[in-house]
């Protein structure tokens, strides 16, 4: 693995530009400091298991103090770690490996964060096996299982993803298709059209009819509008209608 040593010339191309493409990791340090060469092994280590995920500069104090009086360094070893141009994680003095690891393991995806960004069925099977609450990958995989008719199975995968709204509707959504009402699945086409208007006006007309699915169709329609966002201007008008026809 190479080891970058940088300097103040130098640092904005090989650490700020170079950390919008991996994880920048700069061990700032110092010859005459002894915690340096202790801790210098451990950051190297960590990081060769982690070649081509992140990238270890070094950058010596002394010779460089335009960077370091930049960043406030007042004490060394310090290390901290760049992405986006933007420091977002560091740490001060000598730590033990085990520490070091998990500093590493914070910037880089985990194999369940590379399982769910492949998205093929196998891969979101095996971040779930891996980390069953995923609601970013039982979400998809139950939109898969639900596209070819496997109900049970995908609203068994969304119910066990907790405080997630994405989930909460499509869960509710396979109960209100159940009742096979034409309302309500003439509002589901609209919405796998991605007419989300036509969706959301459908599931709130439906409601002073929906006896007993009124919290399924809210759920329907707060999973609808989580997707939007906020600003969007229908959701701010559909907002105001729910909580009109619900109370």
């Amino acid at each position: 693995m190479t080891v970058i040593d940088v300097t103040d010339a130098t640092f904005a191309t090989d650490v700020l530009e170079r950390s919008k493409e991996l994880p920048v990791v700069v061990d700032f340090w110092a010859e005459w400091c002894g915690p340096c060469r202790m801790l210098g092994p451990i950051i190297e280590r960590a990081a060769q298991a982690r070649e081509g995920q992140v990238v270890l500069a070094k950058l010596d104090t002394d010779a460089n103090r335009q960077t370091a009086m930049q960043y406030r360094i007042q004490g060394i070893p310090a290390v901290k770690a760049f992405k986006d141009g933007q420091v977002v994680a560091e740490f001060v003095g000598a730590q033990q490996p085990p520490a070091v690891e998990r500093f590493f393991d914070g910037l880089v995806p985990s194999e369940a964060d590379r399982l769910v960004a492949a998205g093929d069925e196998a891969s979101l099977r095996r971040a779930l096996e891996l980390e069953p609450a995923r609601a970013d990958a039982a979400l998809p995989l139950a939109r898969l299982l639900l596209g070819r008719g496997e109900r049970d199975e995908a609203q068994r995968l969304v119910e066990n993803v907790p405080g997630d709204f994405q989930a909460q509707g499509l869960a509710a959504r396979i109960r209100l298709e159940e009742r096979g009402e034409p309302d309500l699945a003439a509002a589901f086409q609209a919405l796998d059209r991605g007419d989300h208007e036509a969706a959301v006006d459908g599931l709130i007309g439906a409601l002073p009819a929906a006896d007993g699915a009124k919290d399924d169709i809210r759920q329907a329609v707060v999973a609808i509008l989580d997707e939007l966002g906020v600003e969007h201007p229908l959701a701010r008008d559909a907002r105001r209608r729910l909580a009109a026809a619900l109370y």
